[in-house]
């Protein structure tokens, strides 16, 4: 821009207006082919010419016109924006892992630590990151402007994501080969008959058929059965659903020394998925927006319709007692409190920068505080919704089987891949409910991925704009492949393990709470909490109630802080199944944690020792900065048009 030239532009929602010593420059940027705007409040009035010109556009966003760049992007409707934030939160945990911890935890007591979490930290998160977003209209890198100190955060996330994406999506391709498994005329782990099946597979559901006797072998009584090869304990039958599982779909190797081969059915199950995330976020927020009006919709459609099948089997009501009915005994014990948070954090999708990237998308006049109750209130309804629907069939499994509920409920891909598969042998029509099961699955799920890919991606294209903007599209693809190469080693004969390693370190409670803590207090010890509120005011036009301040400045940070600590003493070696991990393993698996949890007290050290001054000088440089959120906008306004008259020379 022109030395002669300072213009701020005015909102007329807000009462700011245009300051202009020339309308030259004015002039040359219309005629530029491609323009970026950047939405901006409104600052002071003026009467000058430029302003009075600006003033016949009643009612439109008065924007900052930059060259050089594509447009950054905007939510076509609010409605597109509402459905984006639902398919994040919405996911696999709240079909498989909610519902699972209310019957491990007390079923009905569990909502009241559930409950007491969402709006001490949950809710309050929610709306800080949505917020946050919304106000600096940038991704989760550059809104640590607000505190530069804790830019690292914004790192540590990126990091995390990444993990996040590579050991996601896996569950996807899994869900994927069961759908394509299930197109046929009988689904295919019904009967032992297989080139997979053991000898000792029998189904649960013939078991009470078999002829079996007591016998007591080196003083101990155990259960012998018949079967058609030889006489085997009980206790080492298997059934055709684990045995499909393991034998077929995974080809499991007995631990992670042995990675074995890629399963090529699922390393191209896997690109099928890695292509459809691509698709969804290529062409941006545009796209994006229309794209989760069905993955985020339908998949209500197919839980109403698994429900509706569920409560009409024998047995239903039996599991949906034992999800519901409150053991208030339970409350007394710690892990109850913390599966509590944890199922919050993560099933919110904070601490990632995905909220943030998505709310930067946003008018800066939208009414962020409403969108975000609304949100948080579909995505505990429909965990609760969900657990009618699992638990339903899971006390129908029970009843087939004559065995208790407690010992058929299971969390996680157990859920997923063993329990329902099992329940859908007693159906009419059981490749119909598994595909619809498995579809469902699959659009809980892609949403949830892209729109957490989308968050990475926004975060690393605005911190390099120049370089990535207008490669947006071939960044995406490099990203997408450079994962899919990663993620083949989760879908090898030793992948599970190598899964389980990622679950329990990279993506774990413990690396997303320290994430969270230090994103809290960043913006409301450091920054302000009454300036941040500033802000929020400036963008709908009201103070929000106090409460949220109370919570961000107090109630937040300490639980975040405490169940931190309680994860890191009550921590165990992890275990699959009965296999021990081998030393090096959890060596590994503590390098993928501090691979995103180092990145904050290192980045606070580098630019500590980067900064000049004394002590003062560099607290309110890179600590508890000057700027209100109106002049902070100004300031990345008038820095990122420089950035793009130096990239156009």
């Amino acid at each position: 821009m022109a030395n002669n030239t300072d213009f701020n532009i005015e909102d007329d929602n807000h009462g700011s207006a245009l300051r202009h010593s020339g309308v030259e420059t004015i002039h040359t940027q219309v005629r530029k082919k491609h323009v970026e705007t950047i939405e901006m409040p409104k600052l002071s009035n003026s009467d000058s010419p430029s302003s009075q010109f600006l003033t016949k556009l009643k009612k439109e966003p008065q924007q900052v016109q930059m060259t050089g760049l594509p447009e950054r992007g905007s939510w076509s409707s609010k409605l597109d924006f509402i459905l984006s934030v639902v398919g994040l939160a919405i996911g696999l945990g709240n079909v498989w892992r909610f519902p699972y911890l209310c019957y491990k935890n007390g079923g009905g007591a569990f909502l009241i630590p559930y409950f007491m979490t969402l709006i001490l930290a949950g809710i309050p998160m929610f709306f800080m990151e949505l917020a946050l977003g919304q106000m600096l209209t940038i991704g989760g890198l550059g809104v640590f402007k607000i505190a530069p100190i804790f830019k690292g955060i914004g790192y540590a996330a990126a990091v995390m994501s990444c993990w996040m994406n590579v050991y996601y999506i896996v569950i996807l391709a899994w869900a994927v080969f069961y759908f394509f498994m299930s197109m046929r005329a009988d689904v295919p782990w019904r009967s032992c008959n297989n080139f997979w099946n053991t000898v000792n597979c029998v189904n649960p559901y013939e078991r009470n058929d078999l002829h079996c006797w007591n016998k007591s072998i080196n003083g101990t009584l155990k259960k012998i059965c018949s079967l058609t090869v030889a006489n085997v304990s009980a206790s080492d039958l298997t059934d055709p659903v684990k045995e499909f599982w393991e034998r077929r779909v995974l080809q499991i190797s007995d631990g992670i020394e042995h990675i074995g081969k890629i399963r090529w059915e699922l390393a191209g199950t896997l690109l099928l998925v890695w292509i459809l995330c691509y698709f969804c976020i290529w062409k941006g927020v545009k796209w994006t927006g229309k794209v989760v009006y069905f993955t985020a919709l339908f998949p209500y459609v197919l839980l109403t319709i698994l429900l509706i099948r569920g409560i009409t089997l024998p047995g239903a009501f039996e599991g949906i007692k034992f999800y519901v009915i409150p053991n208030f005994s339970k409350l007394t014990e710690s892990e109850v409190w913390i599966d509590a948070v944890t199922q919050i954090f993560f099933s919110y999708g904070l601490g990632l920068g995905t909220l943030v990237a998505l709310g930067s998308y946003n008018k800066f006049t939208n009414n962020v505080y409403k969108d975000a109750l609304i949100v948080c209130t579909v995505n505990s309804s429909t965990s609760m919704f969900a657990g009618f629907v699992i638990f339903s069939v899971v006390g129908f499994m029970a009843h087939e089987q004559q065995r208790p509920v407690a010992e058929v409920a299971a969390s996680g891909p157990g859920l997923a891949f063993l329990v329902y598969p099992s329940a859908v042998l007693q159906l009419p029509g059981s490749p119909l409910w598994s595909c619809l099961f498995f579809f469902m699955l699959l659009l809980i799920g892609l949403d949830s991925q892209f729109c957490t890919m989308e968050g990475f991606i926004t975060a690393i294209i605005d911190e390099w704009p120049q370089l990535l903007r207008k490669r947006k599209e071939i960044f995406i693809a490099v990203v997408c492949a450079l994962s899919y190469l990663v993620g083949l080693t989760c879908i090898s004969q030793g992948g599970m393990y190598i899964f389980q390693i990622l679950d329990s370190y990279a993506v774990s409670g413990f690396c997303l709470l320290w994430l969270i803590f230090f994103e809290c207090i960043s913006i409301s010890w450091f920054y302000g909490v009454d300036r941040f509120y500033d802000g929020i005011k400036d963008m709908i036009g009201y103070y929000p109630m106090v409460w949220w301040k109370f919570c961000w400045c107090v109630t937040t940070p300490l639980i975040c802080l405490g169940v931190f600590f309680f994860n890191i003493v009550q921590w165990k070696p992890i275990k699959y199944l009965d296999y021990n991990y081998p030393w090096w393993a959890h060596a590994f698996g503590w390098f993928t944690a501090l691979s995103s949890m180092l990145y904050i007290p290192a980045y606070m050290f580098w630019l500590w020792k980067k900064t000049p001054g004394d002590t003062g000088e560099k607290v309110r440089a890179i600590i508890r900065i000057d700027e209100d959120i109106k002049h902070l906008r100004d300031k990345m306004q008038q820095q990122t048009t420089k950035n793009v008259e130096l990239y156009t020379l």
